[in-house]
């Protein structure tokens, strides 16, 4: 039997046509972004999914064992990336999409978003999935591999990057590279920078809600 991610599932009117899987960041869980579902305001019927990552032992934090969808070692994000466990947690979060596909929700209106860490698996996962997903949304992420990171497809899904300008965990000047890589690698990327540290705010919020609504509308 495949290895499966829990998951808080809340749905916005009955017989959703229409999925986001929201990944949170290190350390949190499922709960962390359960009230997006609340803040966003879409159109029709939505199912959020948001999984709970496994439980890990993470390296910066003294080994205490944490939800976390991969190792960080070095408060430099990009000195011995834990590749096996991005590619763990990537068939992890592949298999929740799956699953909202064989339960009748149409891929192309499907979105995998995160926050931080989950932001990066949004896009590890996103930009591989097949059939193309309606949009990846990557919010104070980065691109973990970058080397690894798949040209883009014709049929690629757009991607929405957003970060803050006073980010103390996810320097701005990486996230940046990271948006000029996958630019390079064909990728479209709606970006924006916002005056905040390491978490959302209102205005973020309400973008997020206007390019979410011509991806699934």
């Amino acid at each position: 039997m495949r290895e499966k991610l829990s998951a808080i599932v809340v749905e916005t009117g009955p017989d959703p046509t229409a999925c986001i899987v929201w990944l949170h960041g290190l350390g949190a869980d499922g709960h962390d972004f359960e009230p997006l579902a609340r803040e966003l305001k879409l159109p029709g019927a939505i199912r959020y999914v948001f999984p709970h990552a496994p439980m890990r032992p993470v390296t910066i934090n003294g080994g205490m064992r944490m939800r976390a969808w991969y190792d960080i070692v070095s408060p430099d994000l990009r000195r011995h990336v834990d590749a096996a466990g991005i590619r763990h947690s990537q068939e992890l979060i592949q298999a929740v999409i799956e699953d909202q596909i064989a339960a009748g929700i149409d891929p192309g209106r499907i979105v995998l978003g995160g926050f931080s860490q989950g932001g990066v698996m949004a896009l590890e996962a996103g930009a591989r999935q097949e059939p193309p997903l309606a949009g990846v949304v990557a919010l104070s992420a980065y691109l973990a591999l970058p080397e690894e990171f798949p040209q883009a497809s014709p049929h690629a899904p757009p991607i929405l990057m957003a970060h803050g300008d006073q980010d103390p965990i996810v320097p701005l000047a990486l996230a940046e590279q990271s948006r000029l890589i996958l630019e390079h690698k064909g990728y479209r990327v709606s970006w924006r920078v916002f005056p905040m540290p390491h978490s959302v705010c209102a205005e973020e919020i309400a973008w997020l809600n206007r390019w979410l609504e011509a991806r699934l509308y």
